[in-house]
């Protein structure tokens, strides 16, 4: 139900590649201090060092990546809400298909493919994941009990003694 409560089309997609920015600079720093670190000088400071040079250095650029990944995402599937006037998890699974062809589309045709399937499967899965979850929060509320139309179909109420409220 998350996707009813987001942005309107057009300022999703600067929400979106915001986000993504933001989460691949995160990850990229946090990968690039682990490399730095492991691959610089022995000695504790050096590789401190090295890990923050490596973390400046590769943060941002594993950002970027994600928030132009993010941009070719959230346009495709903002075109297709608007043709299909529908959201629908369809919706996502065509666009990661675009979007992996797109980002691959200066490599060549086969790899433009291959990233394109790989792309549209991963998004199948996380929306499929989505479904399944849904699914079964939905039943766990209904496993609880239906409460029934008439209240007075539920009988007295054990913890209120049988004379009245205030005896």
């Amino acid at each position: 139900m998350d996707q009813y409560t987001r942005e309107p089309c057009p300022w999703r997609i600067f929400n979106d590649c915001g986000g993504a920015f933001a989460m691949g600079c995160v990850g990229g720093s946090l990968f690039g201090m682990v490399s730095g670190a492991r691959h610089a000088p022995a000695g504790v400071r050096r590789r401190l060092h090295g890990g923050f040079v490596r973390m400046r250095e590769r943060g941002p650029v594993l950002g970027g990546g994600f928030a132009a990944w993010c941009l070719c995402f959230s346009s495709i599937e903002c075109s297709l809400i608007y043709m299909r006037q529908k959201e629908d998890p369809w919706n996502s699974i065509m666009s990661g298909f675009g979007a992996g062809g797109i980002m691959a589309a200066r490599n060549g045709p086969m790899a433009m493919a291959t990233s394109a399937v790989i792309g549209g499967l991963l998004l199948g899965m996380i929306e499929g994941m989505g479904i399944m979850m849904n699914k079964w929060q939905s039943e766990q509320f209904r496993a609880a009990g239906e409460m029934p139309q008439d209240p007075s179909m539920l009988g007295p109420n054990p913890s209120i003694p049988q004379g009245g409220i205030y005896q």
